[in-house]
C-alpha cells in the first residue's frame, strides 16, 4: 500500500468514516462504521486503526519536532475529535471531496441520516452557495427509516420495494410526525405498502428539490450520502429534476475525503 500522507474523519449522525489518502489525493485506506453514541470512544478506535498504517500528527511537546500526518475532522461530531489538527465544516469538505472524485463542479445533493445539503460548486471546486436542512427530519434518511420501520420493511430492501410498483400514494404532510400519522391512516384503509413507500420517497425528494431551487441548479446534478444505497432516491430525483444524476464512486466517503484533502495541504 502507498504511504498515507493525510487523514480525514467525518463523524456523522448515522455513520462515522475515516479516510487516508496518498500524495495524489487518492483514497488508499478507509474505515466506515455505524455511528456510536459514544463519539469519543469510536474516534479513539478509528485513530488506533489509523496508527496501524501511519503515525498521526500530535500537538508537539516544546522543543520536539512534530511527527506524523495531519488529521482534519468534519461532520456534526467534529468538535469532539480532540486529536484533530483542525476542524472544517461539512459543506466545505463535501464540496472538496466530490470535486476531487468527479473532477467538475455542479450541484451536489447530500442526503444524510439527520440532515440534507445542497451545495453549488464552481468549475474550480469552490462553494458558491448552499442550503442545509438540519432542523426537520422530513428531508433526511431518518424520515425513510422511521416510516420503513412502521411498514415493516427492512432498510436494505427499501429501494427495491419502492421501485417494484408504478402505483403511488401522495403523502401531503411535510412534517415527519404528521407523515407517520398519514401512513398509519393509509395502512388502516388497506393501502398497500409499495405505493405508500413510493409516495414517501417522492415527498422526501420534493423537499430536496425545493432546496435545489433555493441554491439554483447548476448541472450536472450529483448525489452523495448513505441514502444513495437506496436506488429509488437517484431515480426519483432524476424524475423530479429532469437531470441525469451522477454518483461518485465512494458516495459515503465524500466528507472524509474532502477533510483529508484539506489535511494534505498542511503537509510540507
Amino acid at each position: 500500500m502507498a504511504e498515507v500522507r493525510a487523514l480525514g474523519i467525518d463523524v456523522g449522525s448515522t455513520t462515522a468514516k475515516i479516510v487516508g489518502i496518498d500524495d495524489d489525493g487518492r483514497i488508499i485506506w478507509h474505515v466506515l462504521e455505524q455511528a456510536d453514541p459514544q463519539v469519543g470512544k469510536q474516534v479513539e478506535k478509528f485513530l488506533e486503526l489509523a496508527r496501524e498504517v501511519t503515525p498521526i500528527l500530535s500537538v508537539p511537546i516544546e522543543g520536539e519536532r512534530e511527527i506524523g500526518v495531519p488529521l482534519i475532522a468534519t461532520g456534526y461530531g467534529r468538535k469532539l475529535v480532540h486529536q484533530a489538527t483542525r476542524t472544517v465544516t461539512e459543506i466545505t469538505c463535501h464540496a472538496r471531496g466530490v470535486f476531487r472524485e468527479l473532477g467538475h463542479g455542479g450541484t451536489l445533493v447530500d442526503i444524510g441520516g439527520q440532515d440534507s445539503k445542497v451545495i453549488g460548486i464552481s468549475p474550480k471546486g469552490e462553494v458558491v452557495d448552499f442550503s442545509m436542512n438540519d432542523k426537520c427530519a422530513a428531508g433526511t434518511g431518518r424520515f425513510l427509516e422511521n416510516t420503513a420501520n412502521r411498514l415493516g420493511v427492512h432498510l436494505d430492501r427499501l429501494g427495491e420495494v419502492t421501485l417494484s410498483t408504478v402505483e403511488e400514494v401522495s403523502i401531503s404532510s411535510t412534517c415527519t410526525v404528521f407523515a407517520e400519522s398519514e401512513v398509519i391512516s393509509l395502512i388502516a384503509h388497506g393501502v398497500a405498502t409499495e405505493p405508500i413507500l413510493k409516495g414517501l420517497h417522492r415527498s422526501l425528494i420534493k423537499r430536496v428539490v425545493a432546496m435545489i431551487r433555493t441554491v439554483g441548479l447548476r448541472p450536472p446534478l450529483m448525489l452523495s450520502g448513505g441514502v444513495v444505497r437506496n436506488p429509488a432516491i437517484p431515480q426519483i430525483l432524476q424524475e423530479e429534476t429532469g437531470e441525469e444524476v451522477i454518483i461518485p464512486r465512494h458516495p459515503q466517503l465524500m466528507g472524509a475525503l474532502g477533510a483529508a484533502l484539506i489535511a494534505l495541504e498542511l503537509v510540507e
